[in-house]
C-alpha cells in the first residue's frame, strides 16, 4: 500500500529534524572528541568493551534495514534487492567482522558512545529502508539504467574500496596481541591521516546519488558531519604524539585540508 500524502509530509519533517541535528553534531564535533579508540579516556564516564559496544551499536543498521526490506512494498524489485545487498554488505562487515580487525580487545569503549550510536542507526535505518522500501514509488527495473544510479554505484564502490583499503592498512600495523599506535605509510595515507573517512564520505554520497533519496542525502550529510571534525582531531592527535609525523599530510582532502 502507497503512503498517504500526510505520511509523506511527516516523513519530511523527520528528515529535515535529522538534518538539522547533523548540523548541531558537525558544530559540536569540533569541540568535543567523542571518546572511542584513540581518543578513549577512562574518566569520562562508564565504558563497555570496545568489541561487544561496537557490535551493539551497529547492528540495528543491519536488522532495522533487513526488516524494512522484507516488510516494505517493493522486496521482488531489483532495484531495492541492489539497495539490500550494498548497505547489508557494509554494515554486516562493519558490525561483525571490522570489530575483529581493530586489534587489542581489551581496548574500552565510552558506554555514552554506544549508545548515541546504537540510537544513529537505528534511526538513520529506519529513515532510509522507510524511504527506499515504503515510502518512494517503486523503483522500476530500468532505474539500473538511470545515469544517478550508474553513477551513485561506481562512486559507492570507489568509497567503499578506499574504506576497506585504509581499515586493512591501519590492521596491519599492529601484530596479534600488540598495542599502541603506528604512523601508517602508504597509497592515500602519504597525503592525508584518515583516508578512511574520506572513502566513507565518498560512499555515501554515493549511496545519495544511486537511491536520489531525501533520506540517503541527510545520511551524507551526517556522515560528512561525524567525520570531518573527527579527522581534525585525529590529525592534531598524530601530530602532538609522533614528532615525526610528516608535515605535508593533510586532515581529509589531499592537497586542501
Amino acid at each position: 500500500m502507497a503512503p498517504s500524502g500526510d505520511q509523506y509530509t511527516v516523513f519530511c519533517i523527520l528528515v529535515t529534524v535529522w538534518v538539522i541535528l547533523a548540523g548541531a553534531v558537525f558544530t559540536a564535533g569540533f569541540f568535543v572528541t567523542a571518546p572511542y579508540g584513540r581518543h578513549f579516556h577512562s574518566k569520562r564516564g562508564p565504558s563497555v568493551g570496545d568489541r561487544v559496544g561496537w557490535m551493539i551499536m551497529e547492528a540495528p543498521a543491519v536488522l532495522v534495514f533487513g526488516f524494512l526490506f522484507l516488510s516494505g512494498n517493493n522486496q521482488h524489485a531489483l532495484p531495492a534487492l541492489v539497495f539490500l545487498v550494498l548497505w547489508e554488505e557494509h554494515y554486516v562487515h562493519r558490525s561483525f567482522i571490522y570489530v575483529f580487525m581493530r586489534g587489542n580487545n581489551k581496548r574500552r569503549m565510552a558506554l555514552l558512545v554506544m549508545v548515541l550510536g546504537f540510537a544513529f542507526n537505528l534511526i538513520n535505518s529506519y529513515l532510509n529502508g522507510r524511504e527506499i522500501f515504503a515510502i518512494s514509488p517503486n523503483y522500476p527495473y530500468e532505474w539500473l539504467y538511470d545515469p544517478r544510479f550508474i553513477v551513485g554505484l561506481a562512486v559507492f564502490l570507489i568509497g567503499c574500496a578506499i574504506n576497506r583499503w585504509a581499515d586493512y592498512v591501519l590492521a596491519r600495523l599492529r601484530n596479534p596481541g600488540q598495542s599502541g599506535y603506528r604512523i601508517p605509510h602508504g597509497g592515500l595515507y602519504e597525503w592525508i591521516s584518515c583516508p578512511n573517512y574520506l572513502g566513507e564520505i565518498i560512499q555515501w554520497i554515493g549511496w545519495a546519488l544511486a537511491t536520489w533519496s531525501l533520506a540517503g542525502l541527510a545520511f551524507a550529510l551526517w556522515t560528512a558531519a561525524n567525520l570531518i571534525p573527527r579527522a581534525r582531531h585525529n590529525h592534531r592527535w598524530y601530530q602532538e604524539h609522533f614528532p615525526n609525523y610528516p608535515t605535508w599530510r593533510k586532515r581529509l582532502v589531499p592537497g586542501i585540508w
